[in-house]
């Protein structure tokens, strides 16, 4: 079988996903879906947000602060800044206190099926 593109679940803690986990659960647990439903649904969120935000998104921003930690692990990056800037394209600054920013290998690829 061909490679089966893997996509990152962690949207799922967006606003925007929380919402539509919280239905999903309300959903199955009155019966009205099945779990393969509720899975097939959030596999298709999985991929229709990455592919959503890699391709539409092109807006650019540069960002400083203090790094509080880093780490690396399974192709992703999770850091912690404190005091941290983010300046647009439009050079609207923001200031935040701290922020965590996870970055993900957009090539990643589950291993062939056999």
């Amino acid at each position: 079988m061909a490679n089966k593109q893997n996509y990152y679940e962690l949207y799922r803690k967006s606003t925007i996903g929380e919402a539509l986990t919280d239905t999903l659960e309300e959903l199955l647990i009155n019966q009205y879906i099945s779990n393969s439903l509720y899975q097939k649904i959030l596999t298709q969120f999985d991929k229709t947000i990455n592919e959503a935000l890699s391709n539409t998104v092109k807006a650019k921003t540069t960002f400083k602060g203090s790094l509080h930690t880093y780490r690396f692990c399974d192709s992703v990056w999770t850091f912690i800044l404190e005091n941290a800037q983010f300046k647009t394209e439009a050079n609207e600054i923001v200031k935040v206190d701290r922020v965590k920013i996870v970055a993900c290998d957009a090539n990643v690829q589950d291993t062939p099926q056999k």
